[in-house]
């Protein structure tokens, strides 16, 4: 369209090369690598936790769009396309770019069912300072809101307590009452040391002299597959169903939930996610939601979805209990 548009080509390429577009491109290469089925393992070193979470969350945000604006959109520009062309003067995107926007959908979408999958796993990594341990419990809340299973944590750095001089005792002082802090904001979870090195640990070598000295003694495979349930879950009783979202670390005070149609509006703090309800439980209605040892349990009764007038934008119970208020 730019290039319609008279402007130099090589400024149009730089001026329509989408931000996050490398992010992507190497998630759908995870994805190659995944199904290729050459490797037992396959770890991704990831961006600090503020552009991890956005990526990770970028999936599920973009499925949101493709189900529910995007046949819109389609079916929009496909009848109206002579006259926005003629009213523009510059071509509008045919069927093939909007084939290739589907594909990417598709692509992704794998890539969120392998990374959320009973496979897969985040390990945390962190250096015990206090700043940092923070940011690792608020990365631990957000995983789990976006559905993805924390397996551990790694305390990096960590300065060794034999033969110490002074400065070095004081940090080591310093650590150990971290590290406490650190064994009590990640419970159930295994806590992996990794002491402190003269130099970075490149290569296949040094790597394996790190993995023997961070997982010695271990009694399972450290990169073996996770066990038990993921962050998310379904129960059954009588009356129907209760829907159990795992947000470690997280109060009722921070928690706040909504229903739009067939998903539900968890917001925890400044993050946010529109969860599609599976459809045993979609058909029910909310009967209240309480946020309880560090979960969110949204309890669904038989009933419609939409009984008592509430409408698809009409909030629904909050998390604390209270009744949500109807969105004007």
């Amino acid at each position: 369209m730019l290039d319609v548009a008279g402007m130099d080509p090589v400024a149009a390429e730089e001026l329509t090369v989408i931000p996050g577009a490398e992010e992507v491109l190497a998630l759908l290469e995870l994805r190659l690598r995944a199904r290729s089925g050459e490797w037992d393992v396959i770890v991704v070193d990831c961006a600090p936790t503020a552009e991890t979470l956005r990526l990770l969350a970028l999936p599920e945000a973009l499925g949101w769009y493709m189900a529910r604006v995007f046949p819109m959109q389609r079916r929009l520009v496909k009848a109206l396309k002579p006259v926005l062309t003629r009213a523009a003067g510059v071509p509008m995107p045919g069927e093939t770019v909007f084939d290739a926007l589907q594909r990417l959908h598709d692509e992704l979408l794998e890539v969120r069912d392998l990374l959320t999958g009973p496979t897969a796993s985040v390990r945390l990594v962190l250096t015990p300072e206090t700043v940092v341990v923070a940011e690792a419990r608020r990365s631990y809340t957000m995983l789990s809101l976006y559905g993805y299973r924390v397996d551990g944590v790694v305390a990096n750095r960590v300065f060794p307590a034999d033969g110490a001089d002074d400065w070095r005792a004081g940090w080591v002082v310093a650590q150990d009452e971290v590290l406490v802090d650190v064994d009590a904001s990640f419970p159930g979870l295994p806590l992996w040391r990794s002491t402190y090195r003269p130099r970075e640990p490149v290569g296949v070598q040094a790597l394996e002299v790190l993995a023997r000295e961070v997982y010695a003694g271990q009694p399972a495979d450290p990169l073996a597959p996770p066990t038990g349930d993921g962050p998310f879950r379904v129960t059954r009783n009588a009356t129907g169903a209760v829907a159990h979202l795992a947000l470690p670390g997280a109060t009722k005070d921070q928690v706040h939930l909504a229903r739009n149609g067939d998903d539900l509006v968890v917001t925890v703090g400044s993050y946010r996610r529109l969860m599609t309800l599976p459809q045993g439980i979609a058909r029910l209605r909310i009967a209240g939601a309480r946020v309880e040892a560090g979960e969110l349990q949204v309890r669904f009764v038989e009933g419609s979805a939409r009984s008592g007038g509430e409408s698809g934008e009409e909030a629904g119970d909050r998390a604390d209990g209270s009744k949500g208020r109807k969105r004007q």
